[in-house]
């Protein structure tokens, strides 16, 4: 397979670079220059956004059915082209193939979930006090919407929000990661092919502060929808709110984990190990904050590390590889400077906390014990294969320790005991709570965090709603 040119979508058009300035984009296993993306000039996004305005009325205007056509022949296509948009992925992400499969996988179940919640946008007639009176509320678009989306899940994220879009109405202007831009690019290709009129859906890319500035501050944005850092997500939403825009917003975190004295520690370790160990832990919903009680501590930190030793790491593209490099150079500084800061405040390295000797960004699965609240992972999310574990003595104690941060996004509860788990989902301050497994997102359930971890939702029936406003209709 061939990396492609990359270009920007603007109107039904791929932009080719021209005179633009260009990035470089790097294969994080071998770092080698997979190719140049154009970096849009404010007249390109300028354009963009005409092109989503333009097209917004008919858009609106096509029949729930129809729309929902589209979105299925695009999901349809994606499936048809796994092999390709798979490779593409491990290419510039890094991850093995076999993950990349997956998230292609998930990204077209995007499209197909708003396809199917595109035709049940219900509104609903409200009693009058009087006879002769219909009252109506009635959901509508809301209008051209301005989404960003990060590097580390490059199709499931741009999927999720232009899915939601298109399903509720609107059209659209999405700045993916210039990291991650061809599996775009892709996603992009296979809605036009499937019929999605020019204009409904743009693509830029290029100075993240400038760019989203410009979409946010337009008169033609109505909603803003953006996943990425809390101090980014901030920012965001002070532009969005200046112009009372909506702000969809899915933020950081620092995912705790339970493991009570009578679930099995074993079992507890292995489906830990392997979501934590997924995309390298570059996923903000990756177990990482692990508490984990007295009782079965010592077998679960054993087991956790006996499998982090053996993990396989390479070439993404490698068979029988389990974890690909970092995305970046940032990531593995990030990790040299968690370690030795963990270990400086009484950590015990338990496995990995090494870089491998390779050619692109490796590091080792690397487990710490005894980690203490101190220490600078323990606060600030590692974004990596890092798993921090302390033991607890008290459920109290726990769930103190899990809400000890401002972060909210997802969390995971390993027991057997119905009571147990009960009380756990009710008290952890988190907008996702996973009892017994990991899995803590699919295209048909609601998705999004508490406090620092972000505003509103995305997924489910909640996220096709976002990108719908209420109308009262009352007719004498």
């Amino acid at each position: 397979m061939e990396y492609p040119e990359l270009t920007l979508l603007i109107g039904g058009r791929a932009v080719a670079a021209g005179q633009r300035p260009g990035l470089e984009v790097i294969d994080p296993a071998t770092q080698a220059v997979l190719g140049q993306l154009p970096m849009a000039s404010a007249e390109d996004v300028d354009e963009a956004l005409e092109a989503a305005h333009r097209s917004f009325p008919s858009w609106r205007d096509t029949a729930p059915m129809e729309r929902a056509a589209i979105l299925r022949r695009a999901a349809t296509f994606m499936r048809e082209r796994t092999p390709r948009l798979a490779w593409l992925i491990t290419r510039e992400l890094g991850k093995p193939l076999a993950e990349s499969e997956k998230e292609v996988a998930t990204a077209a179940e995007m499209f197909e979930w708003g396809a199917e919640e595109a035709r049940r946008t219900y509104g609903r007639l409200i009693p009058g006090r009087t006879g002769g009176i219909r009252q109506m509320a009635i959901p509508e678009p809301i209008g051209p919407v301005a989404a960003f989306s990060g590097w580390n899940a490059p199709a499931i994220t741009p999927s999720r929000k232009i899915a939601g879009a298109l399903a509720a109405g609107c059209s659209i202007v999405i700045k993916p990661s210039e990291e991650t831009p061809a599996i775009a690019l892709e996603i992009g290709r296979a809605l036009s092919d499937a019929g999605l009129p020019a204009g409904v859906l743009n693509m830029v890319f290029g100075d993240p502060g400038e760019i989203s500035r410009q979409l946010i501050e337009s008169p033609i944005t109505r909603m803003v929808t953006f996943t990425g850092s809390t101090a980014i997500g901030r920012q965001l939403a002070t532009m969005a709110a200046a112009s009372l825009k909506r702000a969809t917003l899915e933020l950081g975190g620092h995912a705790p984990v339970l493991v009570f004295g009578d679930a099995d520690p074993l079992h507890a370790a292995d489906t830990i190990l392997a979501a934590k160990l997924r995309n390298s832990g570059q996923i903000c919903t990756s177990p990482t904050r692990m508490m984990v009680h007295e009782s079965v501590y010592e077998r679960f930190v054993e087991r956790l590390a006996e499998r982090a030793r053996g993990w396989r790491v390479g070439n993404g593209l490698e068979a029988g590889v389990q974890m690909g490099p970092l995305a970046n150079p940032r990531r593995l500084a990030a990790m040299e400077t968690m370690v030795a800061d963990a270990l400086d405040h009484g950590a015990r390295l338990a496995a990995g906390g090494q870089r491998l000797d390779l050619p692109g960004w490796f590091w080792e699965p690397t487990v710490l014990s005894d980690v203490t609240t101190e220490c600078l992972a323990a606060n600030t999310e590692p974004f990596g294969p890092m798993a921090l574990v302390q033991p607890f003595t008290g459920m109290d104690e726990a769930l103190e320790q899990a809400n000890r941060l401002p972060f909210g996004l997802a969390s995971y509860v390993f027991t057997r005991d119905a009571a147990t788990a009960r009380i756990a989902s009710e008290r952890i301050e988190s907008g996702v709570v996973c009892i017994n497994h990991c899995q803590a997102s699919l295209p048909e359930t609601p998705f999004g965090g508490f406090k620092d971890s972000g505003l509103g939702k995305e997924g489910g029936v909640e996220g096709l709603q976002e990108f719908m406003q209420v109308k009262y209709v009352s007719q004498v």
